[in-house]
């Protein structure tokens, strides 16, 4: 009996799934990054944070995810998930990877659309900033929508 030989597949993306929720202060203005937190407070002048209280941050990370972004050549994905009035909408960012790239933050996940790499970096060379976030899903985070960020790196 001859053994049925599977066909090639890529291997699916490496995921980590963050759950946080809006706030009214959430203004989604910045130009440059984007922010989800683990604070259970937001201020008007954090223009890049787009949710609060999140169940987990960068340093919660497995080691596998972690070293898989710290390759040049990645591609990272944050898939913002918010529920609106609509239904639920979803917002895609994709940026790259970077050997600097450390997920050593207890408190933050922040993208980047430069190449600024600090401990709360999660993304490098985004393709948007919080400004560029759909103002539909800002109006539901603004009004306390919870939210589900997902990253994931191929």
């Amino acid at each position: 009996m001859r053994a049925l030989k599977s066909p090639d597949r890529e291997s699916p993306p490496m995921e980590e799934v963050i759950r946080a929720t809006g706030h009214p202060n959430v203004l989604a203005e910045h130009t440059s990054t984007f922010e989800v937190t683990t604070d259970d407070y937001l201020t008007p002048a954090g223009d890049c944070i787009l949710a609060i209280e999140a169940d987990r941050a960068p340093a919660d990370f497995d080691a596998e995810f972690v070293e898989a972004c710290q390759d040049r050549d990645a591609t990272i994905t944050a898939e913002l998930a918010v529920e609106t009035a609509d239904g639920t909408r979803v917002e895609t960012i994709t940026g790259s990877g970077h050997p600097e790239l450390s997920f050593a933050s207890e408190r933050s996940a922040v993208g980047r659309t430069s190449d600024h790499v600090d401990e709360r970096t999660v993304m490098i060379d985004a393709d948007s900033p919080a400004l560029g976030v759909d103002r539909e899903i800002v109006a539901a985070l603004a009004d306390g929508a919870d939210a589900t960020l997902t990253l994931s790196v191929e």
